[in-house]
């Protein structure tokens, strides 16, 4: 499909202008590859044949343009050490672009009148993702114990909780509350990653997300627990 075709151009390029300007070895150059090729195999097993627009749609584009900033960071974590000053300054730049992106692809879908069940899932499964690699990378840094990975790890956890408990894989009606939380975790971990935030800070910060990520999941079980009875399974 060409819109994945010119977003795989855009993370190779992306990706040969870290590694020539940061020194990376040729193995992140692979990784992030190896990485983007699995992103985009998912979305063409998983992408309906009914999607209406040319190619993956105005929104989608918006979506996938974002997952094209965020597997180049991703691609870090594979490093195993902490980020360099210079690169935790890069990952928060390109970050912060992605999350403004984020809130962009919904305005889209809205106003060119093209949402899908699809696109509201590559968007919620891509910023777990999003979360899941900047709780690693702060991780790495030393600041923060390994519960800071917590807020990347929590939707995994509920997606297998969900497994066993298929009442928690329900249908959970729009929350703008989940949806400022989401954004909250996302800053919350970019300020972890400042070089010039100490320690204490990024505890400090880090905590807070997790707590409040912790307290809007449980929220949400709490629904579900009450309506388990009233909702129907999705397809």
């Amino acid at each position: 499909m060409g819109d994945l075709v010119a977003a795989l151009a855009l993370v190779t390029v992306t990706a040969v202008t870290i590694s020539w300007s940061l020194e990376f070895p040729t193995r992140y150059l692979l990784n992030t590859l190896g990485l983007y090729l699995l992103i985009a195999t998912l979305v063409l097993i998983t992408i309906p044949r009914t999607l209406a627009g040319p190619g993956l749609g105005y929104a989608n584009r918006v979506t996938l343009f974002r997952a094209s900033l965020i597997v180049p960071i991703a691609a870090m974590v594979t490093k195993l050490v902490p980020l360099t000053a210079s690169e935790a300054w890069w990952v928060i730049a390109v970050s912060t672009i992605a999350l403004i992106l984020d809130g962009i692809d919904g305005r889209v879908s809205r106003h060119k009148q093209c949402q899908t069940t699809f696109g509201a899932r590559f968007d919620m499964e891509l910023d777990a993702f999003f979360l899941l690699v900047l709780s690693l990378l702060v991780w790495q840094t030393g600041k923060t114990g390994m519960w800071i990975t917590g807020i990347g790890v929590i939707r995994y956890g509920f997606l297998i909780a969900a497994f066993f408990r298929p009442w928690l894989g329900q249908t959970l009606p729009e929350s703008l509350r989940r949806k400022v939380i989401c954004v909250v975790q996302g800053i919350a971990l970019l300020i972890c990653l400042g070089p010039i935030v100490p320690s204490t800070l990024a505890i400090f910060v880090g905590a807070t997300a997790l707590f409040l990520l912790v307290v809007s999941f449980g929220i949400d079980i709490y629904w579900l627990a009450n309506h388990r009875t009233t909702i129907r399974p999705t397809d």
